[in-house]
């Protein structure tokens, strides 16, 4: 391809000056100009290597449907895979090709083409079984893949999102999207009009066409500027991605340079789809090489960016709309041999020289096209190829929304069939072609009368299709998908497998999987596909289209509600007094909470604290734990029926722990349940599931009971929890003096009373989660500063010590107790922590029963939770460590290790876990692997300290 700049141009100003870097290559353009513009005007032919074959690839496209031309921009708000057809080219900028070291130009993976008889599609199944595909992975995977992620890319800000609600979208500032979005708001409806390109017009910004009498761009111009003084919302550079229920439309916005897109969530009344049509390739040999373009595109660039494709150009074509791009070449000083596929086009074009009746065969040439053959055996020298196979209307919107389609004869293409309530598709993505048609199928679908426009007759041409599709046996390698490089023969071998149904067609050779979508190759490999098959195109049928029409950023789609905007973290009440304290914070379950005190090394102050809590007395702040208060004449019945145990039993000021289950049977939660009245209970569930243990009363409420009976409120955040647990916590509290008798006559274990402080009431409630002796203080959070301060001061009299998360989880560890989520997954039930009376004596039903009593759930291999003794002098166990069987000759995973840490109070290691028919194993010694490294240790009971539970009232 020898392009050249020419005097055209209405996107560019060339006033303004641009350069940038391509493979270190410098590349001057002007503003307006797209990466690919600019590169087709500095005369670089290989932009590209193909993705499986590393083929030289040049351009293909103008806009999304490029199959070719993508890129990597490197700098701070670069991107990876960017579309050099739809990037705007900038100064500055550092350009690199994809798929090749190291540069496009000189790939040295090009080698790869000359084994490609061996690894036709679908080779990667059948070569790499034997003997382990293992073997073959890393350095097939190392080859996979397109662009490179540049790690220290910060990349563009987080997207803004915008809820919008309209009386119509139109998707597509083509002529028909404009005559739609025209008719709508002369009657006043509130209208969004998008289009991907940063123009509006469409097929007006290239080819000829007047309207009402003035130029079809100048038109375009006019009607946008009526459209936004009628209220119009008018999103240019702006792709409609996807439909979704309830015709919600995914729109991304592109930032211009540095700046964010932006995503609109647009809720239309109705959608007029004007989405226009793709031009596709025609099938002969070699026709991958450089130099080979759409000849709509090289129209496009010519009169859009003033890039002529080549000099001496040939224009080979099965329709009449390839006509237009002969003669403007012609007219900017090109030679143009126009290779008509018809037998009697009735073409007259000035300075270009028509060859009627034959076909290409064969594109000639290494690196780029150098000559072709024509049917007739004889050739055209040339320095550019165009091609224009018919074109393909874009319908993926549509079939988005449930559209069926239908094939037309006429056009050679699918266009849309049945009607879709709410949706109308117009123009060229209906099969309308003449600039006449397309203005009137526009405002058809607002009026039902329309008064149709004036419009010239210099567009009003036919379609004028013959069928020229790819032909099985076909001597040469003809591409059918040009970035996945599918070819005619994959395509073959796939029916002789019996691949023979559309869906497996694409997944057996990836024809339409690349980042096109195949938007240019699927209609060629469907046709290929009958013809071997014996039926036609329709009988074959189409794959389904699934959002995104083209890539949309993860920062579009993440937005700005990212980080703590997201999941913002949640503070204690008395954070301030924690960090006085010498507290390092960490994030738990949502939660900032103290993971330890002190400044010393880390695991001796973690050690320090659970020794001396022991020993004496410690503080706890637990004011994350769920505190959700359910209340009503049947909130007893509703406990029954959200935990796994008898809730109805329980008596006034008195607790019982218990598990929440899921539908499926699956623990979700556990904690301890308060009775304060006959009809008032507290979930004191677990600080990490406050919000979905809150979020499954809601739902379940409405299940069975009568909402006006059951009352739910979350009085977690209002109200701080501060814990006194240890051998001397009875004396510290009897020191505060909270109004109350502690003795355990009067507030035995798994009791609560109320009590006051500063005059203010509080609940003490007798549970522990260390094993000893524990009083939970539950008071208003904006009184918990002072009573921390004053339990802190009368502490120093019993050498009492602040608690953090972490020597709390050893504490608790050492006697057993579970943390739903770290000993348990997502498939522990209930029988698998030992609780298997409420299953077999619970008369009501609760959460979960049914499934509780499935095979799956019963089976007697399941894992169970167990402690696990060390054997070894190898220290603590590694969290994660899988306990093996290797009896048959193979090592199988019998479960892992969830909790694993060094006691102090023991002076041992100790480890809970989750091992196969664990509950029934007891004594028995097993294997541990991890990282290569056997280990051994005996399943116990997972109580390690105390089993009696006599610390919890010494």
């Amino acid at each position: 391809m020898t392009a050249w700049r020419t005097e055209q141009g209405t996107a560019l100003d060339r006033s303004k000056q641009i350069r940038f870097q391509f493979d270190g290559l410098t590349v001057d353009g002007f503003e307006g100009d797209t990466i690919a513009s600019a590169l087709m005007a500095s005369g670089i032919e290989v932009i590209a290597r193909s993705f499986k074959y590393h083929r030289p690839r040049g351009l293909w496209g103008v806009g999304v449907e490029e199959p070719n031309a993508l890129v990597d921009i490197a700098g701070t708000s670069g991107r990876p895979n960017a579309r050099a057809t739809t990037t705007p080219a900038a100064s500055g900028l550092s350009v690199r090709s994809v798929n090749a070291h190291p540069s496009a130009a000189s790939d040295r993976s090009s080698f790869i083409d000359r084994f490609s008889r061996f690894i036709p599609a679908a080779f990667y199944y059948k070569t790499f079984m034997f003997p382990d595909w293992h073997l073959f992975e890393p350095r097939i995977r190392a080859m996979a893949g397109l662009g490179k992620l540049d790690v220290s890319n910060s990349g563009p800000p987080a997207a803004e999102q915008i809820n919008h609600f309209c009386d119509l979208l139109v998707v597509g500032a083509g002529p028909a999207g404009i005559s739609a979005a025209l008719a709508a708001s002369e009657h006043g409806l509130k209208v969004v009009l998008c289009d991907e390109n940063p123009h509006a017009g469409g097929s007006l910004l290239f080819r000829d066409g007047s309207i009402d009498g003035h130029d079809g761009l100048e038109w375009a111009r006019r009607s946008i500027e009526l459209l936004r003084k009628r209220g119009a919302h008018v999103l240019l550079n702006t792709t409609a991605f996807g439909i979704y229920d309830h015709l919600m439309a995914g729109l991304n916005e592109r930032g211009a340079k540095e700046k964010a897109d932006r995503l609109w969530r647009v809720r239309p009344k109705r959608i007029v789809l004007a989405t226009g049509a793709i031009e596709r390739p025609l099938p002969f040999a070699n026709n991958d090489l450089p130099g080979i373009m759409s000849a709509e595109a090289a129209l496009a660039y010519l009169r859009r960016f003033g890039v002529a494709a080549g000099r001496d150009i040939v224009v080979a074509s099965n329709n009449s709309l390839a006509a237009e791009t002969a003669q403007a070449l012609a007219q900017a000083g090109c030679k143009v041999t126009l290779v008509d596929y018809r037998e009697s086009p009735n073409v007259k074009l000035d300075g270009v020289s028509v060859v009627s009746g034959k076909s290409v065969v064969r594109a000639v040439g290494r690196n780029r096209v150098e000559s072709v053959e024509l049917s007739d055996g004889s050739t055209l020298s040339l320095d550019a190829l165009l091609v224009s196979g018919g074109f393909t209307p874009t319908v993926h919107l549509y079939g988005q929304v449930q559209g069926k389609l239908k094939w037309r004869d006429d056009i050679l293409a699918f266009v849309p069939g049945t009607p879709v309530e709410h949706v109308a598709v117009v123009g060229a993505a209906n099969g309308d072609f003449s600039l006449s048609a397309v203005l009137s199928s526009a405002r058809r679908a607002i009026d039902d009368q329309p008064e149709a426009p004036a419009v010239a007759s210099d567009q009003d041409m036919e379609l004028g299709i013959v069928a020229h599709w790819p032909k099985p046996k076909f001597k040469g390698r003809v591409w059918i998908d040009l970035q996945n490089d599918v070819t005619a023969k994959d395509i073959e071998l796939a029916a002789r497998e019996n691949f023979i149904s559309v869906e497996h067609l694409k997944r057996y050779t990836t024809l339409g999987m690349a980042t096109d979508q195949g938007k240019t190759s699927n209609v060629n490999g469907l046709a290929l596909m009958a013809e071997l098959t014996g039926r036609r195109i329709p009988e074959v049928g189409t794959t389904t289209y699934r959002p995104p029409y083209t890539p949309v950023p993860f920062t579009s789609l993440a937005g700005v509600r990212g980080g703590p905007l997201m999941n913002p973290v949640r503070r204690l009440p008395i954070e301030t007094e924690h960090r006085e304290s010498g507290a390092t914070f960490q994030e738990y379950g949502g939660w900032l909470r103290p993971a330890y005190y002190g400044s010393k090394e880390r695991q001796r102050e973690i050690a320090r604290e659970a020794r001396q809590a022991r020993e004496t007395v410690a503080l706890f702040d637990g004011s994350p734990l769920g505190k959700i208060e359910v209340i009503g004449p049947d909130a007893a019945a509703f406990m029954d029926f959200v935990y796994y145990n008898t809730m109805s039993t329980l008596k006034p000021g008195r607790c019982r722990y218990g598990f929440i289950l899921g539908e499926s049977g699956i623990v979700y939660d556990d904690g301890v349940l308060v009775r304060l009245e006959e009809d008032r209970f507290i979930v004191s569930c677990s600080s990490s599931h406050v919000a979905g243990v809150h979020a499954l009363l809601e739902e379940w409420r409405q299940d069975q009971f009568d909402k006006n009976r059951i009352f739910i409120h979350n009085a977690t955040a209002e109200t701080a929890t501060l814990t006194v647990t240890g051998p001397l916590s009875k004396a510290l509290l009897e020191k505060v003096g909270l109004g109350l008798s502690l003795d355990d006559e009067h507030l035995p274990h798994m009791a609560t009373a109320w009590g006051k402080y500063c005059g203010l009431p509080v609940r003490v409630t007798r549970v522990s989660f260390t094993g000893d002796r524990s009083y939970e203080i539950s008071v208003r959070a904006d009184q918990a500063a002072a009573l921390w301060t004053s339990l802190r001061s009368i502490g120093k009299g019993f050498d009492a010590t602040l608690l953090g998360v972490e020597a709390l989880m050893i504490l608790r560890a050492e006697k057993g107790y579970i943390i739903i989520g770290k000993d348990s997954d997502g498939m522990c039930r209930p029988m698998d922590f030992g609780l298997t009376a409420p299953l077999q004596k619970k008369r009501p039903e609760f959460i979960g029963k049914r499934s509780l009593l499935m095979d799956e759930a019963q089976r007697a291999d399941r894992n169970q939770f167990v402690g696990l003794e060390v054997l070894d002098e190898l220290g603590a166990l590694p969290t994660g460590a899988h306990g093996v069987d290797r009896s048959s000759g193979q090592t199988r995973s019998i479960g892992y290790v969830t909790s694993s840490y060094l006691s102090p109070t023991l002076n041992k290691p100790i480890a809970l876990g989750l091992i196969e028919r664990g509950l029934s194993r007891h004594g028995e010694v097993i294997e541990l692997q991890h990282l290569g490294q056997i280990r051994k240790a005996r399943i116990v009971s997972p109580c390690a300290l105390d089993p009696e539970g006599a610390r919890l009232n010494a």
